[in-house]
């Protein structure tokens, strides 16, 4: 989930005068969050879409105007639904007042994978439009067959824990399953479920990094980062005055130090303590895995700086640089469209440094707030068109879905997880973690006992490689819940051009010869319950 906070105070007031007052300074987490949920099938056509609004912290009740659009399989909007809904301060459900019957133009609709759109915004606040969507499945589609694949074997697995070996076959890597996103009572997380509601006041709830790491690993995770907002360590959303700077630097240091604690007992478990850098006003989010120092921007009344190493606040081309010149590696959180990471005035704007650093990007998450520990969690967000503008812009990125969590259910709320594939017989260590993240072997799914490895003339997805002649694209796809294929689309782009990814094939299997310069291409796999899987892509530069 995106978060806002407005600073200096000037800024905030006069944000309200131009928006007829009803804002105050918003707090870090004081946005709109709208989520869509569009039944992937159903009994026949016919469908009922319902959403979710969630302003947290809002002062007086608002006005949240929405469209919701369906668009056909030749991307037209086939359907427009329009409606307004006032929001307080609690999550708000909204159905759509008059559901789909699944007829066009009198008719019944034809058969086909439809998108369903939602476009939010709340009437009189400066953020851009939250955008959501999803596909639907209308009529019989055609069977998919995907590749035979022997699917990758677990940790645990390995570890005899489940009397497993590699299959016959299998490529030589084990899958760990992981949730590279969440935060504890270093900042604003850790919440206990029965009292948990939105974000928590900085380093004020109940459980810390030591009880996330034990809850992730006690409820079938192998890897767990906990990423606190950088700037809370002095106690605050805001600026501290009167804060402890060495404090807050060896707050930062005992996390680090109960990740290795945990770590040195749980071989087959990766605990991970890091931070989550910048804000999101003129600005975006950003997490840095494997930092063993803090980063800010803040000091307190004596001018002391709340962090080991100052960075200037929302100058993303230089903490960039000074990621590449460290060695540390990093992922985009929720991206927005627009307005975030912006460099020399350019939204999601690149630089070799960044494309050396960063090496993930959000595509899915589970709402950051969810008290939901048994991983049905309904509210979940879409950033693919976010990650494929960075993508188009240059950036070499694998897909992550992760889960945010700000309560005390680290990886429960839903069954969505982030596969990190490592050499088998490879420790399980954050150095080795680093090397796969370098590597881009990771894919995203939002069911766990599923996989997706996406090869290239049997290159591994992450590869970059020079290619003469055909190329042939596989995406291998396993379910160790049974789970069917209802789609696959592989996806190409160009890095640099700044356009639009599009689908260049329905196959799970295609060979072609590209047109001369360089592609990427990666695959996205819908299951028949509808829960999707992303690939990482390969960068292919054809002669």
């Amino acid at each position: 989930m995106k978060t806002t906070h407005l600073s200096p105070l000037f800024g905030a007031l006069l944000l309200a005068l131009c928006h007829g007052g009803a804002f105050a300074a918003p707090a870090e987490h004081q946005e709109l969050e709208a989520t869509l949920h569009a039944p992937f099938k159903a009994a026949d056509a016919r469908r009922t879409f319902s959403m979710s609004f969630h302003y947290p912290g809002l002062e007086r009740p608002g006005t949240v105007d929405w469209t919701l659009e369906l668009v056909d399989p030749r991307g037209r909007v086939a359907k427009r639904w329009r409606g307004r809904r006032v929001i307080r301060g609690d999550a708000a459900s909204v159905t759509v007042p008059v559901a789909w019957d699944g007829r066009l133009g009198g008719v019944a609709a034809p058969a086909g994978l439809y998108r369903v759109r939602l476009r939010a915004g709340l009437i009189g606040d400066h953020e851009e439009p939250v955008v959501q969507d999803w596909q639907i499945a209308v009529g019989a589609l055609p069977a998919q067959r995907t590749p035979r694949f022997a699917p990758l074997p677990g940790v645990r697995e390995m570890t005899g824990q489940a009397g497993m070996a590699p299959a016959p076959g299998a490529l030589p890597y084990t899958v760990y399953l992981a949730n590279l996103h969440s935060q504890s009572n270093h900042s604003d997380g850790g919440g206990a479920l029965d009292d948990c509601k939105g974000a928590q006041d900085p380093l004020g709830a109940k459980y810390g990094p030591e009880a996330a790491f034990a809850y992730a690993r006690g409820h079938g995770l192998d890897v767990l980062a906990v990423s606190e907002h950088n700037h809370m360590y002095d106690g605050s959303d805001g600026t501290n005055a009167n804060g402890d700077a060495a404090r807050a630097r060896a707050l930062y240091q005992a996390g680090l130090a109960s990740a290795a604690a945990f770590n040195a007992t749980k071989p087959d478990f990766l605990a991970l303590y890091g931070m989550e850098w910048g804000v999101i006003n003129q600005g975006g989010h950003l997490n840095i895995f494997n930092s063993d120092e803090l980063l800010g921007w803040e000091s307190n009344g004596r001018g002391e700086l709340f962090a080991d190493t100052a960075t200037p606040r929302s100058d993303y081309a230089a903490l960039y640089t000074l990621m590449r010149r460290r060695g540390w590696v990093g992922q985009f959180n929720h991206p927005a469209h627009s307005g975030q990471f912006v460099v020399g005035g350019v939204p999601l704007g690149y630089t070799e440094d960044g494309d050396e650093a960063m090496v993930l990007c959000e595509v899915m998450n589970s709402t950051a707030f969810s008290t939901n520990d048994s991983e049905t969690e309904t509210r979940r967000s879409n950033f693919e068109g976010a990650c494929n503008r960075l993508l188009e812009a240059g950036y070499h990125l694998a897909f992550s879905t992760n889960q945010d969590n700000h309560c005390a259910n680290w990886g429960a709320s839903y069954s969505n997880r982030t596969g990190i594939l490592l050499p088998n017989g490879t420790p399980l260590n954050r150095e080795n973690f680093v090397a796969a993240l370098k590597a881009r072997r990771v894919f995203a799914t939002m069911d766990k006992t599923a996989q997706l490895v996406f090869t290239a003339n049997g290159r591994m997805m992450g590869e970059r490689f020079v290619n003469r002649g055909p190329l042939t694209l596989q995406a291998n796809f396993a379910s160790s819940s049974g789970k069917k294929v209802a789609a696959v689309a592989i996806m190409e782009g160009v890095p640099g051009r700044n356009g639009t990814v599009t689908e260049v094939s329905n196959l799970a299997t295609a060979s072609f010869t590209p047109s001369p310069g360089a592609h990427f291409y990666y695959a996205k796999v819908t299951q028949e319950d509808g829960n999707i899987l992303w690939s990482a892509p390969v960068w292919v530069t054809q002669e």
